[in-house]
């Protein structure tokens, strides 16, 4: 046995376990599984062409002597990221933590208690900050957030301004330039004019629907926006602001200035930089555009006990399930960074975050008067953080960068200069010396900080923030640690028990892949910073691209897109960009399968396409004819199929090379969906299919954990003639040479995080990840073995094989009064997380083992789902009062003195033997779904004060 084998450490099932698992699923090999299961046509005939595997040992010796290429500048760039200080007790207890970082999405609100309320106090910062009224669980940047307010505004236009295509957009000029890029982005597509100006000379014609304004400026400019946002409502124009979340704790909200929405970024809440990501966006407005808002909102409701519960409310609302109606693909959230930057607003409290705002203020005034003694003179009227200074670009550089700072240049004579909360009064004398240099002046020492108060007189903050208790009473390490642990033991995360989500694949997060993103010199590092500054991460990230090349067949890669569906609606745009470069401006027809994710819809919606759904035949398996029919009728204006592969229902479809013939048959190219990439990675691959173009999802086949529903990162790769078209960046140029505008906020979308797949592919190598995929492909089966005899399977390949996950049929057991939902419910009191629910098959579930599961758990799910269904046949419609119905039971419910269930408490909690020694408890009952739709309360007060 190699002990330094990383695959050993990956893949769950030994070489011991691998005869029983033959003999149950019926083959003598490996082989002869992956040639039932994989069409032979497809199969790669050689292996992939990577570096051989490194172990953990050597990998985080590499990674360390990587890592040391990187040079860690003090940062004073701004434009949207700062430096921070990340509280230790956080860094450990969430950061580091696989209670924490290993969980999945909280749609099974009974054990995600612990999350839910941590988002909950992440929404209530929101917004008592920005001053609005409601705030959902995140965004994915600053910049996608601006796009997600903008196509918002443009859906709840007046039915007046939509009857006269009233279509212009207002962009402030002091928005940040990486905001604007996206919005370029975003705009033409679904029809938006973007008009970029003064807002001091804007003209209020009936031609806007909306604007966006920045708040303060993105060289630190602090305007007053109220006569503004007055101006613009009586024109039925509104406003979106980009505001900085520190800065609000001393300035007027934009909400109390009758802003409807506010987005931003929270990463200056204790979030590292990571060269651009990932970092929690936050988007707050009215509650009468709750059913357009994009993205999650974490709602209070109650139990089957009347007891206050937390879940995802309005789920309906979520743009995928809106398919080519949704206005957003958003699908996901940042969410283990939106609970951080929610802890560090608990562990500062009000008092502590006007601290730190006061110190960051009273840091740039004390420079700007240094600076102002040195001649070298502050422009802006009035600033939080920021100063622009007017001096010789060239010459400050020259000597900034020998003394390891960095400042943003805006032309040859201005220089914008953003402090934080690391500055320090050193820091400041180092500037001061910086500048006494370049303009050959006499350097001097500055003390201490001054209290001069930079900001208007009219814009400072009078109401109060975050006075709930949960933000008053963490303050001590002790006190914020145990806090963080009470809500983590409520989380059913990986560290528990297999998580076995059909098309989420949640598989092992390994602490070897996990550890360089604590390492100051890669999470320390500005997205604008000089790339010569980023050697160490330029060679990770072209390498990480070049992997992703290798296991596609592409030829170029994008890591921009910062989630699944972002990708998705990259691979569209670059689609678009294509025939639009070969004046084939009408190709806009979207084939997209009945079966396809909901957010394929969403996105070519997004993307400006007109979608036609092609029929799926009874077997799952897409239905060419029809295919082949709607690619024919629409020739002319084909743009592309969407298609994923495996399929949906996780099937490797034998046609799929015909059917990506047929569409370039038609003048159309093929976008795959990379969502069920753990089935390909080492045995086919998109290009060999016929694909142009795919997205893959890092937090899925690639190991970025899921994070309790983020961060995702949805690199797109693509064939030789779309590399031209890869996104670029405004700041730091990037992609191809007719580059799309940008996708998301930093160049390389979340960096840090990216480290974790070059880490899980470099520890790999060829084989590994080869036999990841085949051991995939081998649970999968195993389990469809041993459950289909008590469930109906509801699609499988022409061998009878599944790909890496199955539908288990669970309809017809409704005659038995049983759902799928009860089914999901029971599962807790065994200890485990439900399979995908619903999806793509009302009423199914669907199940992914993933390879990193072993045989014991395997068997422990197994065993539970069986004992289940012997639960299921022991059921009758008539009576309510039974096991399933009544899941999941709590420990309140065992512990009581009365017992009021025809089963007993052994039976409701310990229906198993091997749940005894390590029993997992839901905090809440079964939660009532439409009680919190009815009363939507998404922030801390409590729920009587809304009853």
């Amino acid at each position: 046995m190699r002990t330094d084998a990383f695959a050993l450490r990956h893949i769950g099932p030994s070489e011991n376990d691998l005869q029983h698992m033959f003999k149950t699923i019926g083959v003598d090999s490996l082989e002869q599984l992956i040639y039932e299961t994989v069409p032979d046509n497809i199969l790669l005939k050689n292996p992939l062409n990577l570096d051989a595997p490194l172990s953990e040992y050597e990998y985080l010796n590499h990674i360390q002597e990587l890592g040391k290429k990187n040079k860690v500048f003090k940062s004073y760039i701004g434009l949207g990221y700062h430096p921070t200080v990340i509280p230790a007790v956080i860094q450990r207890n969430i950061f580091e933590n696989p209670g924490w970082y290993t969980a999945y999405t909280p749609y099974q609100a009974e054990i995600a208690q612990g999350r839910l309320e941590a988002i909950l106090n992440f929404q209530t910062t929101v917004i008592e900050l920005s001053g609005m009224e409601i705030a959902n669980a995140s965004l994915l940047d600053e910049s996608t957030a601006a796009a997600e307010a903008m196509a918002l505004l443009f859906d709840v236009r007046s039915r007046e301004q939509k009857k006269n295509n009233v279509c212009k957009f207002f962009v402030s000029e002091e928005i940040l330039p990486q905001t604007l890029s996206v919005l370029q982005t975003r705009s033409t597509p679904i029809g938006v004019e973007l008009v970029v100006g003064n807002h001091e000379t804007f003209d209020f014609s009936n031609d806007y629907f909306g604007a966006i304004l920045q708040y303060p400026g993105k060289y630190g400019q602090v305007n007053d926006y109220a006569g503004f946002i007055a101006k613009a409502k009586t024109a039925e124009i509104k406003v979106a602001v980009a505001a900085d979340i520190l800065s609000l704790v001393k300035l007027t909200p934009p909400g109390e200035m009758g802003a409807d929405v506010v987005v931003g970024t929270t990463q200056r809440f204790g979030i590292p930089m990571g060269y651009g990501g990932p970092h929690a966006a936050f988007f707050a407005t009215k509650e009468e555009y709750k059913r357009s808002m994009p993205g999650r909102i974490i709602g209070v409701t109650i139990d089957t006990n009347g007891n206050r519960a937390l879940r995802m409310a309005l789920q309906t609302r979520e743009q995928h399930i809106k398919r080519e109606k949704a206005t957003s693909n958003i699908c996901t959230a940042q969410v283990l960074l939106a609970v951080m930057a929610g802890m560090y607003a608990v562990y500062h409290g009000p008092k502590g975050l006007q601290y730190i705002a006061d110190k960051v203020h009273n840091s740039a005034s004390t420079l700007a008067d240094a600076l102002n003694k040195l001649g070298v003179y502050q422009t802006n009227a009035a600033f939080f953080d920021t100063i622009l200074v007017k001096a010789d670009a060239n010459k400050v550089k020259a000597i900034a960068e020998k003394q390891e700072v960095n400042f943003y240049y805006v032309d040859a004579d201005t220089i914008s200069i953003s402090v934080n909360e690391t500055t320090s009064i050193s820091d400041i004398n180092q500037i001061i010396f910086i500048f006494a240099e370049a303009t050959g002046k006499d350097s001097f020492t500055v003390t201490e900080l001054t209290t001069a108060n930079n900001l208007p007189k009219s814009l400072e903050r009078t109401s109060s923030f975050l006075q709930h208790e949960v933000f008053n009473n963490h303050h001590s390490e002790s006190q914020l640690m145990r806090y963080i642990k009470k809500l983590e033991r409520k989380d059913l995360s990986l560290n528990h028990s297999m998580i076995s989500l059909g098309s989420c694949t949640m598989k092992l997060n390994a602490a070897a892949e996990m550890l360089p993103l604590s390492m100051a010199n890669w999470n320390s590092i500005h997205p604008f910073a000089p790339i010569e500054q980023a050697e160490g991460y330029q060679i990770m990230l072209k390498k990480l691209e070049h992997q992703l090349n290798v296991v596609t067949g592409f030829a170029g890669t994008t890591l921009q897109p910062n989630s699944g569906a972002q990708g998705e609606y990259a691979g569209l745009m670059v689609i678009r960009a294509y025939h639009l470069s070969r004046g084939d401006n009408h190709r806009n027809v979207c084939l997209i399968p009945a079966s396809a994710h909901g957010t394929n819809p969403a996105s070519a919606a997004m993307a400006g396409m007109q979608i036609i759904v092609t029929k799926t035949m009874e077997n799952g398996n897409i239905d060419v004819e029809d295919l082949k029919a709607k690619a024919i009728e629409h020739a002319d204006n084909l743009s592309c199929l969407m298609v994923t592969y495996p399929s949906t229902h996780g099937v490797f479809e034998s046609a799929i090379c015909e059917i990506t013939q047929l569409i370039h048959d038609n003048g159309g190219l093929v976008y795959m969906d990379g969502a069920n990439m753990n089935a390909q990675v080492g045995l086919t691959n998109p290009a060999t299919i016929g694909a142009d173009v795919c997205h893959l999802n890092l937090h899925k086949t690639f190991a970025i954990p899921h994070g309790g529903g983020g961060p995702g990162v949805g690199p797109i790769c693509v064939n030789e003639k779309l590399v031209p078209f890869l996104p670029t960046n405004p700041v730091i140029k990037v992609g191809g040479d007719q580059a799309i505008t940008a996708i998301s906020a930093a160049p390389y979308g979340s960096a840090l995080v990216c480290l974790i797949s070059y880490g899980y592919i470099t520890m790999l190598g060829a084989e590994g990840l080869k036999k990841s995929t085949q051991f995939a492909i081998l649970n999968a089966n195993y389990m469809k073995a041993r459950l289909e005899n008590h469930y109906p399977i509801l699609y499988s390949g022409e061998m009878g094989r599944a790909a890496h996950e199955m539908i288990l049929d669970c309809r017809a057991f409704e005659e038995k009064g049983i759902k799928v939902t009860d089914i999901a419910k029971r599962l807790m009191d065994y200890g485990f997380h439900a399979p995908t629910v619903s999806f793509p098959v009302a009423g199914t579930l669907m199940v992914e083992p993933t390879e990193s599961e072993d045989l014991a758990e395997l068997d422990r799910f197994c065993d539970a789902m069986i004992s289940i269904r012997k639960e299921i046949e022991a059921s009758t419609k008539e009576d309510e009062n039974n096991i399933l119905r009544n899941a999941p039971h709590t420990l309140a419910m065992l512990t009581t003195d009365t017992w009021s269930f025809p089963y007993t408490r052994e039976q409701a909690a310990f229906p198993l033997d091997y749940i005894a020694e390590n029993k997992f408890w839901p905090s809440v009952r079964r939660v009532d779904e439409a009680y919190g739709d009815r009363n939507l309360v998404c922030s801390c007060a409590p729920i009587e004060a809304y009853m």
